[in-house]
């Protein structure tokens, strides 16, 4: 039922593209996920979404469980039907919005104890809670419950993280029953290279059909990131999705897929859409500027969004300017659908065997420019 099958690799680095076939669907790697954190990308419905690319979409465990609550998302059918998607979806465990969201009254080996922001009722989080509330949730594939460690951390409190997060991972195993949705562990380990090899290794053991590598993008040196990459994926399965959490920049992205990354989430393409900034050749674009008044080209010419081919860059500096909703929601579903054509790009550079030759399109001057 999660099947990962490598269609074409790279012969001269890591990247791969392959399949993850999950009950609602194929997901084809490389790929990046949209953010649904309340069951919906904000400013896009799911016929406009599904019209981006997307084909994998997340939500927030910690967010759906302050608001709605899963009773009322079981009672209407799951997570899919309630928000009106057919495609593979994805639920964060609401470990990073726990440490970095919430008021915290107590974290100790048993779980977390947490003040709910809406309504300031205590809230007890522990792994099988966590895992009951994804399993009524219903997405295609669930994290485990971890501590994300921020940015900078002691290693002693890195240890004490990667300790909880490997126990915690073995109680969602135990409590985890639902057969038609994955369960996948999270590396973690912060920027000590030790402990993030022995993570690594941790979570592998365990046999799961997935793996992610969290507690990046929280704040640490962008080399930093590429470190932890080079050095966690060899350690991870082969046939198995990997997936690094909070990423969705151009070089980023890249560089992770050289690697062996499989799959990224962010919600950047949404807030810079709402920001009113378009992505456009690797670049951000503030559609507010003056420079754009007169402009009457579409937005991207290679970009098949409707945002590009049924409007200017003068009408979308008009609607941003004017603080019109369409104009965020035209850079929403643009900024989303040029990070899935970036991916889907690359897959096609590893499949045509010129990846590690020339793919590197964010730079204006690249060979592999013209291929997204």
């Amino acid at each position: 039922m999660f099947g990962f099958e490598i269609n074409a690799q790279c012969a001269n680095t890591s990247a791969r593209c392959g399949t993850f076939e999950t009950p609602h669907g194929p997901v084809h790697t490389p790929r990046f996920m949209p953010v649904g954190t309340l069951a919906t990308v904000k400013g896009i419905s799911t016929e406009q979404l599904g019209r981006t690319g997307a084909q994998m979409v997340l939500s927030n465990t910690y967010h759906l469980h302050l608001q709605p609550g899963e009773e009322i998302l079981a009672a209407a059918g799951g997570l899919h039907r309630f928000m009106g998607w057919d495609g593979p979806m994805l639920t964060d465990s609401g470990g990073f919005q726990v440490f970095s969201l919430g008021d915290l009254n107590k974290i100790d080996d048993r779980g977390v104890v947490f003040r709910n922001p809406r309504d300031g009722r205590t809230i007890d989080m522990t792994p099988e809670h966590a895992t009951q509330i994804q399993m009524a949730l219903g997405a295609d594939v669930a994290m485990a419950f971890d501590q994300c460690p921020p940015y900078p951390a002691t290693e002693n409190d890195v240890i004490d993280a990667c300790r909880r997060t490997h126990a915690w991972l073995e109680r969602c195993v135990t409590a985890h029953t639902r057969e038609d949705q994955a369960l996948f562990g999270i590396v973690q380990g912060g920027c000590f290279p030790h402990l993030r090899r022995e993570s690594a290794i941790a979570v592998a053991s365990f046999d799961l059909p997935g793996i992610a590598v969290g507690g990046v993008s929280v704040g640490e040196p962008v080399e930093e990131m590429h470190r932890i990459v080079r050095d966690v994926t060899p350690l991870l399965p082969t046939q198995k999705p990997r997936y690094l959490m909070g990423i969705g920049t151009l070089r980023e992205m890249a560089i992770a897929v050289a690697n062996g990354i499989d799959l990224f989430d962010c919600v950047l393409p949404t807030r810079l859409g709402r920001h009113g900034t378009a992505l456009v050749g690797g670049e951000r674009w503030n559609m507010r500027n003056a420079r754009f008044r007169h402009d009457h080209t579409p937005l991207d010419p290679s970009c098949s969004c409707v945002a590009c081919t049924g409007h200017t860059r003068a009408y979308l500096h008009h609607l941003i300017r004017s603080e019109e909703l369409l104009g965020l929601t035209l850079l929403s579903i643009h900024n989303i659908t040029h990070l899935v054509r970036f991916t889907s790009a690359m897959a096609q550079a590893i499949r045509d065997g010129c990846f590690s030759e020339d793919f590197a399109p964010w730079e204006p001057d690249s060979p592999a420019h013209h291929t997204w």
